[in-house]
């Protein structure tokens, strides 16, 4: 299997890298992460007058036409810096579910907007009373025109600043995806502190209503299948983060034991030191492969169930070791906030856990197996 990017992917991740590489420092990932909407505004600008924000917004639409691989490569690049932007909630949880399943009108409202950096989104994947994306507790039902919804979601990125929450909601005739306004009447955005600073949000509807032209695609029927659609896509995502998070952390680990001297030597020259390396890059080539290859399935059209909890197994628990790793060959310096290092740990243990850790993922491949065996 060839896994070597196209000239166009390879030319998005050079353009992405050479713009974070130069914009983010680490003076100023500080002062964006103590801001308590926690996003670089002017960062996310820059990205979208180099057409990034546009990546998965159909050329019609100001943008580029591309899929998920190209949306990873851009986020595996933002998890190598570390910078606080709304880009997997915005692009892979709304623009690429609304490019794929939206009405021409839903389509034109809101992705030459993305594209333009002047509209962020959300998804609501996680449901408060069902572990199954696809089949929510949430429930929605008509009411005159427009419908109302009621239940809760947790753990939404970026619902301070979007303007929609792509919420995924039972009809009672299957599913529908609406686009909700989180300011709007019946819904309560709670905000829940993190470990890494990132604020997440749990939702509260109780007759929350969203009108019928909301609706993602005017269907109130199918949306199971396009919520398993969204919620594949957004495991890649998370996977690509953590890929740039654990390439980053393993490169300055690597600078400093070579530049931290111990009984007169570097410490990167002592046996023990160079096996937690090795270790560490393992585990790195193993989120690496297993990312793409998911991520290679979905933009093929083929099912990639199997990969992607493999992959997020290996995100998950590959990642936690490289960041535990990280911290224990810093010593002390690893837990100094003035230093980068700490960031890229605390990162990592965000995306271990989300859409699940590496247990659940691995139960669900077993579930999987034991339904219909190996292939």
């Amino acid at each position: 299997m060839d896994f070597q990017f196209s000239e166009e992917q390879a030319s998005v991740r050079e353009l992405a890298r050479g713009i974070l590489d130069k914009e983010v420092t680490v003076e100023r990932v500080k002062k964006a992460t103590a801001d308590p909407d926690w996003c670089d505004r002017p960062l996310w600008r820059t990205l979208a007058d180099a057409g990034l924000l546009g990546l998965v917004v159909p050329e019609s639409l100001g943008g580029m036409g591309y899929g998920i691989v190209e949306a990873c490569l851009l986020l595996q690049e933002i998890g190598r810096v570390v910078a606080p932007l709304p880009a997997l909630p915005t692009l892979v949880l709304g623009a690429m579910a609304i490019a794929q399943f939206g009405t021409a009108a839903q389509q034109q409202q809101w992705l030459p907007a993305i594209a333009a950096g002047k509209t962020i989104l959300s998804g609501a994947l996680v449901d408060a009373g069902s572990a199954d994306p696809a089949q929510p507790a949430t429930t929605a039902r008509r009411e005159g025109g427009q419908w109302r919804l009621d239940g809760h979601k947790l753990y939404l990125q970026a619902a301070n600043l979007a303007e929609r929450v792509l919420v995924p909601a039972s009809t009672g005739d299957g599913v529908g995806l609406f686009l909700l306004d989180p300011r709007g009447g019946g819904a309560t955005m709670t905000r829940q502190g993190t470990s890494s600073g990132e604020p997440l949000f749990h939702l509260g509807l109780s007759g929350a209503p969203v009108g019928a032209a909301d609706l993602l695609g005017g269907d109130a029927m199918a949306g199971g299948d396009k919520v398993s659609w969204l919620y594949q896509r957004a495991l890649a995502a998370a996977c690509a983060t953590q890929l740039g998070v654990s390439e980053k952390t393993i490169a300055i680990t690597s600078r400093y034991v070579c530049e931290r001297i111990q009984f007169g030597v570097a410490i990167g020259s002592f046996q023990a030191v160079q096996h937690r390396l090795a270790d560490c890059y393992i585990d790195l080539e193993a989120i690496r492969w297993t990312t793409w290859r998911a991520a290679w399935k979905l933009s093929a059209g083929q099912s990639a169930e199997r990969e992607l909890a493999v992959a997020k197994f290996w995100a998950a628990d590959g990642g936690a070791r490289i960041a535990s790793a990280a911290q224990h060959l810093h010593g002390g310096i690893g837990v100094d906030i003035d230093y980068p290092v700490h960031r890229y740990f605390l990162w990592s243990k965000g995306l271990e856990l989300t859409l699940g850790g590496a247990s659940s993922h691995l139960a669900r491949l077993g579930r999987e197996l034991a339904r219909s065996g190996p292939r």
